[in-house]
């Protein structure tokens, strides 16, 4: 059954043409939602997601500061406000310590946390003004645990976390809710380079057998940006399957 109340609300998803974002982006389409979506480079992935959806897609890369302003403009604009903002887009680096650069460590900042806040910053006075908003940050269950050879990846995503619950104490008085989903071991892209064994042995790791999907996490950003979350602020959502348990 659908939930009415997302009907012709504005949604704007960062990282949607792929994995975890795309599921998003489908999601909110599929509940009726006007929706556009930020994507760094994969035009022909980004192109399907649109077809399929309806979705606006924004081509912008978010390690720049001024392209994501510039992106997150053009993306107001096309749905003509913003109720709704994801902040999904993100990227990974394992490694040994020693072995991370400081390039390495400066882009993961760049994308999976200097991005977070500059897209809220972008929709936080419209947001105001209509006395209205949700934003959910995408972190990780890392971001929560901390995961060997992710130490840069853990910490960023620590940083969603916390920027998180102090922006929900800043912004709920104006009526905006601000959370975060922490994915477990999701199926995507990201998880391309483990090999069979490697993925069977993730899956038993978890209470319910198996790895998390899009769709799995999709359900928990649509609970927050519902009416079923309006009561729900500040708070860290870890769809997991039980890989851990807090």
């Amino acid at each position: 059954m659908k939930d009415a109340s997302f009907a012709g609300k504005r949604v704007i998803v960062t990282g949607g043409s792929r994995g975890i974002g795309a599921g998003i982006v489908r999601a909110f389409a599929n509940e009726g939602a006007k929706v556009a979506f930020l994507y760094h480079n994969a035009d022909a992935a980004a192109k399907t997601v649109s077809d399929e959806t309806g979705a606006i897609p924004v081509r912008c890369d978010l390690s720049d500061p001024a392209e994501t302003e510039r992106g997150m403009r053009e993306a107001i604009e096309a749905t003509s406000g913003v109720d709704v903002l994801v902040n999904n887009a993100g990227i990974c680096k394992s490694g040994l310590i020693q072995d991370l650069s400081l390039d390495d460590w400066n882009r993961l900042i760049a994308v999976d946390l200097t991005a977070v806040f500059l897209c809220t910053r972008a929709v936080v006075p419209t947001m105001v003004r209509q006395k209205y908003g949700r934003i959910v940050n995408i972190s990780s269950i890392w971001g929560m645990v901390g995961a060997s050879c992710e130490a840069g990846y853990s910490a960023v995503k620590a940083g969603v976390i916390g920027f998180s619950k102090a922006l929900a104490q800043e912004l709920g008085p104006s009526g905006i809710t601000v959370n975060c989903v922490c994915p477990g071991v999701t199926d995507t892209d990201m998880c391309a380079s483990y090999d069979e064994e490697t993925r069977r042995e993730l899956a038993a790791e978890s209470a319910v057998g198996r790895l998390g999907t899009p769709e799995d996490i999709a359900a928990s950003v649509l609970f927050l940006s519902g009416e079923g979350g309006s009561f729900v602020t500040g708070q860290v959502l870890s769809p997991n399957g039980g890989f851990t348990i807090t």
